[in-house]
């Protein structure tokens, strides 16, 4: 068995004394009197007994280790032309006063405070604030519409809110004091005080009796010390979005957390401290909470946070420029990331303009990168590019290929082998394990691993009917596919993707790979619409490379067949259109649930994370153009 076969079955085999080995790298106030607890299965708990401080692991032991005068943090904002670099002393010198801050307006241990900040350093220092004093953030997006922060400040009820004056956006600078008026004056629930970060860019109203400057409250706060919580205490809540259009707040726990992710940054990224490590998302998603924030921390790394786009600001160079200029060892990042930067540069002329010496692996997530992308970026770089595969719930990676163990072969459109911790199947819909290379439901065996949800917040019978409740025994990932002979897992779609055309199950995503692959297209997608004799049938929306200057029928023309040579006559492959964009979240996800929706004339809830909401129309008027989206 190879070096990753043996690490992956003791996980699985010796479960409690794999995880107690990684939790000896976290400084523990108290020591575990349990390392798995099944009393109350399924609701499984990690490190019970145990107490610690995520910000005392993320930032106090390595001031204290020696290490305080290494960069704990790059800010890097081609948008407002600034950097700033904080070293480990001063970060937690800057978040213990802003604790000093919390406290002083009566937030204490396991209260709830909002988080609704752009892309600055300041957001950091507020998430480990909290995390300082006990307290549980929920991180908003900034810029969220107001009826959806809303939703999110009565279900967390937040004692205080922390948010700034603006974001700022390539194009425009977006006022965020009155999305947050507007939330708070919908929402039940009405927060204690709202602390506001003034922006240059623009300053906002405050409000006597509520709002509260950050400048001058932080001049004024004593600076608080370390908080010891239990290690099953709630670190944060994050809401990811149900299919009941409530939002869903995924919980994190401190100790299970602290130790996954340490653990992560070895294992599977392959970096060691004092590296850099550049997770190039957003703190408002999970990307952001785990690997901009915590986990390069814990484990003693300089964590970049950019504010910026990967084109437009100032080019398609705008990430091999961070990369080259902070040397960046380990770069993570959403393949619709790069294939916009693709989009705009298919030559990869603006890599070759920078020093990427130091960058030695690219990881990829958040939706599947298509094996076209996957070589491309894979060309342009010259190192490993890997893509792997987890999801808001489960807070790091369910299947990857893990340098830090032992490089696997890499294969295209594969998420490689489950990651150490996890024990994947492919049910089929009774809950049967299906034969290798039979697409299924993917589902991870119970218990989940350290650093994963231990459910959600205040509802853990929505937990249980979310994810348990289908395959007993198994977390629903809501994600289809399959594994092959080698146990490389390929994640195909999401469960309600793999469409139905006349009794023949086929993969949306299996549709885009081939569509990706003409020569002229940088993105794709493919929905199931409705069809009185077959029940579905596939159609393609196709975005083309800058420059590509042939006429789109001839384009369309060629990916219909290309289909039909390549799944064949029975993926009833027919229509495709030419779009110049595809509807997205602000994470870099394809809103494929919506186009289809869209499509079939049925009504859709506009998405609160959707990128631009123009684009529906233009969407619309494409699909119209084919013979859908009319009534």
């Amino acid at each position: 068995m190879s070096k990753f076969g043996t690490i992956h079955r003791r996980s699985l085999d010796q479960m409690a004394g794999f995880w107690a080995e990684a939790a000896a790298d976290i400084h523990w106030d108290k020591p575990w009197d349990k390392v798995l607890d099944e009393s109350k299965a399924p609701f499984y708990r990690w490190f019970t007994g145990g107490q610690l401080n995520t910000c005392y692991n993320a930032l106090d032991r390595h001031v204290e280790n020696g290490r305080g005068d290494q960069a704990a943090l790059i800010y890097d904002s081609p948008i407002t032309g600034s950097q700033q670099t904080r070293s480990y002393k001063a970060l937690r010198d800057e978040t213990a006063r802003f604790a000093g801050v919390l406290v002083e307006n009566g937030v204490g241990k396991g209260d709830r405070v909002i988080i609704y900040m752009p892309m600055v350093p300041e957001t950091i220092v507020a998430m480990l604030a909290c995390a300082r004093i006990g307290a549980v953030h929920s991180v908003v997006f900034g810029g969220f519409a107001s009826n959806e922060l809303a939703t999110r400040i009565d279900d967390a009820q937040p004692c205080a809110i922390i948010s700034a004056s603006c974001g700022i956006e390539p194009s425009r600078v977006v006022a965020y004091k009155p999305l947050l008026d507007k939330a708070i004056d919908l929402a039940r629930h009405k927060p204690e005080c709202c602390i506001i970060l003034q922006r240059s860019q623009e300053t906002a109203a405050l409000m006597d009796g509520r709002d509260i400057d950050w400048t001058d409250a932080v001049a004024a706060a004593v600076p608080q010390d370390c908080v010891s919580v239990d290690a099953t205490d709630p670190l944060y809540i994050l809401y990811t979005s149900g299919t009941t259009g409530e939002p869903k707040g995924i919980v994190r726990d401190h100790g299970g957390h602290a130790v996954a992710l340490n653990w992560t940054m070895q294992n599977i990224y392959d970096v060691k401290p004092g590296e850099v490590y550049w997770a190039a998302s957003d703190v408002g998603w999970i990307v952001g909470h785990s690997y901009i924030v915590y986990a390069p921390l814990l484990h003693g790394n300089t964590t970049v946070i950019f504010e910026g786009k990967p084109v437009g600001t100032p080019d398609p160079g705008a990430f091999w420029r961070v990369v080259a200029e902070h040397k960046v060892a380990c770069m993570f990042t959403a393949p619709t990331a790069i294939r916009a930067i693709k989009q705009q540069d298919p030559a990869g002329e603006f890599a070759r303009q920078y020093d990427l010496s130091h960058l030695r692996s690219l990881f990829l997530a958040g939706e599947r990168c298509d094996p076209p992308t996957l070589a491309w970026v894979e060309e342009i770089l010259g190192v490993p590019v890997i893509d792997h595969w987890w999801q808001t719930e489960t807070g790091w990676a369910i299947a990857s290929n893990c340098l830090g163990i032992e490089t696997l072969p890499i294969k295209a459109g594969s998420t490689a082998r489950a990651t150490p911790g996890w024990d994947v199947q492919i049910l089929d819909s009774d809950g049967h394990e299906m034969a290798p290379g039979e697409v299924g439901a993917i589902a991870c065996r119970l218990p989940l691993p350290p650093g994963t949800l231990p459910g959600l917040w205040r509802a853990n019978d929505r937990y249980k009917h979310a994810y348990l409740d289908r395959f007993p025994g198994f977390y629903e990932t809501g994600d289809a596919g399959y594994i092959d002979e080698d146990g490389y897992i390929f994640v195909m779609a999401r469960t309600d993707d793999i469409i139905n055309v006349a009794g023949h199950r086929l993969s949306t995503g299996a549709m885009e790979e081939v569509l990706a692959a003409h020569p002229d297209v940088a993105e794709c997608a493919v929905v199931g619409v409705a069809d009185e004799l077959k029940g579905q049938i596939p159609i393609g929306c196709v975005v083309l490379k800058a420059g590509v200057d042939r006429l789109p029928e001839a384009i369309v023309g060629e990916v219909i067949q290309m289909i039909r040579d390549q799944i064949g006559p029975v993926a009833t492959f027919k229509k495709a259109v030419v779009v110049s964009r595809l509807p997205k979240t602000r994470s870099g996800k394809i809103l494929r649930g919506t186009m289809q929706r869209i499509a079939d004339c049925e009504d859709y809830r506009m998405p609160a994370t959707i990128e631009d909401p123009d684009v529906l129309g233009e969407i619309r008027a494409s699909l119209q153009s084919i013979g859908y989206a009319s009534q």
